[in-house]
């Protein structure tokens, strides 16, 4: 008999690490990784921090070695795209031509940067940061442009503009809401990122609607003309205003999509014998009783055990707390649980905000949705444990410094 194929589309973290599972697990059948870049599969975290601060050589970023894929017959094909699927005929046809056949299939197309939709968009020097070529393109502007203006002061946003600092780039943050971050964090803990950065000499402008890339003279972007007619001249304009999970693939083959492709906990779609993982996935998480999407780095580095057991008819359910992190400066940060816009009614200080030395506490009904620690260490194992608790903690307790967290943990 004819080895079973398990074909992974997108040769991502959560590509990657899917097959190192799937080895890991038992499965000795064929494995195809397809990637649309020529690259083999990187880690994203880097290409806005360490490595676009030239502080990581990019040996760092990939998954694996070269070699690892060899050695453990992986059939890794870069630069190619997947184009159709047919779930009924269980093939792929990819950008060559040809068709790849598969026994089950696991999408692992993760995102793509949302782009500007204003007059001078695609001007040369307006950049996206998504690749490592665009972390690469980004860090050569720091070498040699004055002033970037930045759209979006969303997590990449700032920490772009971070690094452009860092690097002696006169910065400008454009962000649409009334603060950086305020949708994700509140206006409380969201004036601290903002107040960070105006520390380090950027200007962070509010409220600030862009309405037009202005066009220098041949093609290159100059800077940016806000609604208000007001004008931010730059070198190079880096645009951050989130990203959409690349569903096209799994829409045109009828799965059922939504923000993402949807999941049930063991990640498998609508169809039989098809998976998803990573930041494409709108996956039911137990914990929280609903679909969540979920783009950010641990994410894409743990769900794919997950889906690989799934796939090897193992039961497995995906209910780790979310997680990511950022540094920005002197600020390091992580952030564990999920309280969305309108979810918690109270946040709870423990510790002082303008030391920036804190952790921020997303309640609702007195039950902690998520914890994010600021300059403090080794505390985010036990904010986990809070969150993933679901019971009720005192609010006093939780602001108090001298409870240890472990304590609050409802039985």
């Amino acid at each position: 008999m004819a080895q079973p194929t398990y074909l992974i589309v997108g040769a991502s973290l959560a590509g990657a690490k899917a097959a190192e599972a799937l080895r890991a697990g038992g499965f000795d059948g064929r494995i195809v990784l397809l990637g649309q870049e020529q690259e083999a599969p990187y880690e994203r975290p880097p290409l806005s921090k360490g490595y676009l601060m030239g502080k990581q050589d990019r040996e760092t970023i990939f998954v694996h070695p070269s070699q690892w894929y060899t050695d453990n017959a992986i059939d890794l094909r870069l630069g190619i795209t997947a184009t159709a699927l047919d779930p009924s005929g269980k093939t792929v046809t990819v950008s060559t031509g040809e068709t790849v056949g598969y026994d089950k299939l696991l999408l692992a197309t993760g995102a793509s940067p949302r782009r500007l939709p204003v007059p001078g968009a695609d001007l040369d020097g307006v950049l996206y940061l998504r690749s490592v070529q665009d972390s690469e393109r980004i860090k050569d502007t720091f070498q040699h442009a004055s002033r970037i203006a930045f759209v979006g002061g969303g997590w990449i946003g700032l920490e772009v503009a971070a690094a452009a600092r860092e690097a002696g780039v006169e910065s400008t943050v454009l962000e649409r809401g009334e603060l950086p971050l305020c949708r994700v964090l509140g206006p409380q803990i969201a004036q601290v990122f903002a107040d960070l950065h105006r520390e380090h000499g950027v200007d962070v402008r509010v409220s600030a609607h862009v309405s037009e890339i202005l066009d220098g003279g041949g093609g290159k972007a100059a800077g940016v003309r806000l609604a208000d007619g007001s004008v931010i001249e730059a070198d190079a304009v880096v645009v951050g205003i989130g990203a959409a999970a690349n569903t096209a693939l799994a829409a045109d083959a009828g799965l059922q999509v939504d923000i993402g492709v949807v999941v049930d906990a063991a990640l498998r779609t609508s169809q039989p014998d098809i998976y998803a993982a990573g930041d494409v996935a709108s996956a039911f998480h137990p914990l929280l009783g609903k679909h969540i999407r979920v783009e950010h780095w641990a994410n894409a580095l743990h769900q794919p055990e997950v889906a690989a057991r799934s796939m090897l008819g193992e039961h497995a359910s995906y209910d780790r707390v979310p997680y990511f992190f950022t540094d920005q400066y002197d600020l390091g940060m992580e952030y564990a649980g999920h309280a969305e816009p309108g979810s918690y009614d109270d946040v709870v200080i423990r510790g002082d905000l303008e030391s920036r030395e804190f952790i921020a506490f997303w309640l609702a009904n007195g039950r902690v949705l998520a914890g994010m620690n600021v300059n403090i260490w080794d505390v985010n194992d036990a904010i986990q444990r809070i969150v993933r608790s679901g019971g009720t903690v005192e609010r006093a307790a939780l602001a108090d410094p001298d409870v240890p967290l472990d304590q609050l943990i409802p039985a």
